[in-house]
Order: C-alpha cells, then sequence, then structure tokens
C-alpha cells in the first residue's frame, strides 16, 4: 500500500477501477470532489502489487471539521480483505476521528463499517424527478431579479453567498475560488444553465445546474442568503432551473439533499422528486 501523488499512469489505473466498480454496483464510488482532485493527480492511498486494485481519498481534518475519505476497491478483488486494509490505513493517515462516504448504502459497506466499530452518522438523499412532469409556472418576485452567471465576474460574490448559504454545511461552504475555477473548465459546465438572484444590495441565492455526460439534468447546488430567506427564492431558483433543463431537453433531474435538511425535503418532494438512491456516511458514534 502506498500513499503518494499519483502518476499518471497510477491515475488511469484508478479511473479504470471506478468504472468497473460503478458497473459492478450501479453507483459511482467517489464523489464529484474527489474524482476532480483524483484527475488532478492529488494525493491517494492505494493497494495491489501488480497493479492498483484499491483507492481511498482523503482529506484531512480542518479547523471545523474531521478528516473525511472515500474508499474503493476493484469488484474482482473483493473479499480479499483490501477494503479493510484500506479503511485502517485511512484512519491511520487521520491521525484522529475520521468520516467515511459509503456512495450507494450498499450492504458491504455497512459491514465493514461495523466491523470496524464505525456507525451510520449522516445520509445524503439522491432524489430524481421525469423531467417532462408538470411544474408549477415560475414566479419572481418584483423586487428580485434573475440573470444567469457571467465567468470572471461572478466568482467572488457567489463564493460569498455559497460560504453564508452554507455556513454549517461541512462540504459545500468550504469551497474556494480553485474549486470554482476546476469546475468551470469541465466540459459539462455551462454558466447559461448558472442562475443568479439579485437585488440593488447584490447577490441574494443562486440554482447551479448541470447536465451530465449520460444527458441526466441535476439541481447540482441552490443557495439562498440568510438575510434574502422569506421571499421565497429557493423555489423560485429552483424552479428556474428545473425549467431550464427540461427546455434542454434532460429525460431525469436528480439532486442530493441531506436527510436532516427537512425543509429542503419537502420543497423537492412538492415538486415531484421521490428518493433513487442514499449515501451514507461513516464515523465514530
Amino acid at each position: 500500500m502506498s500513499e503518494a501523488r499519483l502518476t499518471g499512469s497510477e491515475i488511469t489505473q484508478v479511473l479504470a477501477l471506478v468504472e468497473a466498480a460503478t458497473a459492478a454496483d450501479g453507483v459511482g464510488p467517489l464523489s464529484e470532489h474527489a474524482l476532480l482532485r483524483l484527475r488532478d493527480g492529488g494525493h491517494g492511498l492505494t493497494v495491489g502489487s501488480g497493479g492498483i486494485v484499491g483507492y481511498a481519498h482523503l482529506d484531512p481534518a480542518t479547523e471545523d471539521e474531521s478528516a473525511s475519505a472515500e474508499l474503493v476497491v476493484h469488484p474482482a478483488h473483493r473479499r480479499q480483505g483490501h477494503g479493510r486494509a484500506l479503511l485502517r490505513r485511512v484512519r491511520d493517515e487521520a491521525a484522529g476521528p475520521v468520516r467515511v462516504w459509503a456512495h450507494g448504502d450498499l450492504p458491504a459497506a455497512a459491514g465493514l463499517a461495523g466491523s470496524e466499530g464505525l456507525a451510520r452518522v449522516r445520509a445524503l438523499f439522491q432524489l430524481r424527478r421525469p423531467a417532462a412532469a408538470p411544474l408549477p409556472e415560475l414566479k419572481v418576485a418584483d423586487s428580485v431579479r434573475l440573470r444567469t452567471f457571467v465567468p470572471g465576474r461572478d466568482e467572488e460574490a457567489w463564493l460569498e453567498v455559497n460560504r453564508r448559504a452554507f455556513a454549517d454545511h461541512p462540504e459545500q461552504g468550504a469551497w474556494t475560488l480553485d474549486d470554482v475555477r476546476r469546475r468551470e473548465g469541465e466540459p459539462w459546465f455551462d454558466p447559461l444553465g448558472f442562475f443568479l438572484a439579485e437585488n440593488d444590495r447584490g447577490l441574494l441565492g443562486f440554482h447551479w445546474t448541470k447536465i451530465h455526460p449520460d444527458g441526466l439534468g441535476e439541481v447540482y447546488v441552490v443557495g439562498v442568503d440568510p438575510d434574502a430567506q422569506g421571499l421565497g427564492l429557493g423555489r423560485t431558483l429552483t424552479l428556474a432551473g428545473l425549467h431550464h433543463l427540461r427546455r434542454e431537453g434532460v429525460p431525469q433531474i436528480l439532486l442530493y439533499v441531506d436527510e436532516s435538511n427537512t425543509s429542503a425535503v419537502r420543497l423537492y418532494e412538492s415538486l415531484g422528486f421521490t428518493r433513487h438512491t442514499v449515501d451514507v456516511m461513516y464515523g465514530t458514534p
């Protein structure tokens, strides 16, 4: 097992491993964040002597959050102790509490976590709706303007509202300018699908949509400045993105929402979304 900055050949091996695991499990084993860091050649833990058969992405602890990780083992090399070895190495490298994401809530992940003394501490729902299903009409408050994102101009203002909107969110609220620019460089990025709500005082909220390579649309992230609550902007911005994605011809629209965010879950369910899969975070009870 090794922990180092990955070479180009190693990145290719891990990406092939991820593709094989996705095909076998029906769900991707790594988040977008982990995949972007992998493609950039970020540090990672690997296992395998004649080739990489397991990989772990580790985000170190910050002042506010414990370390977090994501693991994947090639389907042809499972039940050989590689997942357990990766998890234990992750815990050693973290040198403290660590949270581990398991995408898809698979029984094998639950079994491994339980056997290593980890318990379910958080869940992230993936919800979906048919794009062609009826949508309410988009209505915007008189004091609010909707427009689309302008690359090179709106990043800093967006980051500030994103930070305020997700102040209690361990991942989203900590985004940096590099995180935004990394996504602006992705093939799927389209500023015409990135909606901003503003008034004379500045930016109030946003809805960033995404169209995946397989054609699925996504409510990528919706955020409203806490000072702009009460204007119905969450629903307005969500509808702006949903109408856009439908015009783009996507067959289905997906989104991710934390199970603890009950108000957002109710909003999305009122717009026709239903539960599709669950991602689970395991940690120390």
